[in-house]
């Protein structure tokens, strides 16, 4: 009896069944409702309008005079005490309160009160009244006998002090008094306090230059015969 094998049918490698190809795909425009391109959109449109804006502000400031250092009230503003600054004011009123920097510096001018360092330079602490209207009086002082603190805009009063070899007065009881110091000058205001280079004086003496208003200047020739008593001494008031 004779038995029959089957054998099995193995493919050859180019008989099995290829698997298919992906399809391919192209590549498409994202459109404008794409979240991404309407995110880079708004952020685009927000940048431009955030710098078209700081440009706008940047218009809007106004250039002002400043004080650059305290000053007292009656000082005598000086080149060097003005700075300029660009101020952002809520309106036209706040800003006609202060002296514009486009206008000429106020060099010569007198303030009413006092103005501190930084200090925007208002309207109503600049007086009327201007150098042009001072009677100028130069004092030579001993350095001992001014303040270390006066300077351009101090207040001072004006004393003569005895010298040591001034005569006393007599009472009316005959009772020798010793001479005292007399006030020739209140409340003037330092015009300048020129440094001992610029100075004509000893080292041992300052020159200070006193401006005196001219509806007072009776009072300059009072006190002018007065000095030749004494040594002249400053008190300082502001």
């Amino acid at each position: 009896m004779t038995t029959t094998r089957h054998r099995r049918h193995v493919p050859a490698p180019e008989e099995a069944t290829a698997e298919p190809a992906p399809p391919v795909t192209r590549s498409r425009r994202p459109g404008w409702r794409n979240p991404r391109l309407l995110l880079g959109l708004l952020l685009v449109a927000a940048s431009v309008l955030g710098g078209a804006r700081l440009l706008a502000n940047a218009d809007d400031t106004v250039a002002v005079w400043t004080s650059t250092r305290d000053l007292p009230d009656g000082a005598t503003l000086a080149e060097a005490d003005l700075g300029r600054e660009r101020v952002r004011f809520p309106d036209q009123e706040a800003a006609d309160g202060y002296i514009s920097a486009d206008q000429a510096p106020p060099v010569g001018a007198v303030l009413d009160r006092r103005v501190g360092a930084g200090e925007l330079l208002p309207r109503a602490a600049v007086a009327p009244r201007e150098r042009s209207e001072l009677v100028e009086l130069p004092l030579g002082v001993a350095s001992d006998d001014l303040p270390a603190t006066v300077r351009q805009g101090s207040v001072v009063d004006v004393w003569v002090a005895p010298t040591p070899t001034g005569g006393g007065t007599t009472s009316a009881t005959g009772e020798q008094r010793a001479p005292e110091a007399r006030r020739v000058l209140e409340d003037v205001t330092v015009v300048a306090v020129p440094g001992t280079g610029d100075s004509l004086a000893p080292d041992t003496t300052r020159q200070v230059v006193l401006g005196v208003p001219t509806d007072r200047s009776d009072e300059v020739a009072a006190a002018l015969g007065g000095l030749a008593d004494g040594r002249v001494v400053l008190t300082r008031k502001g």
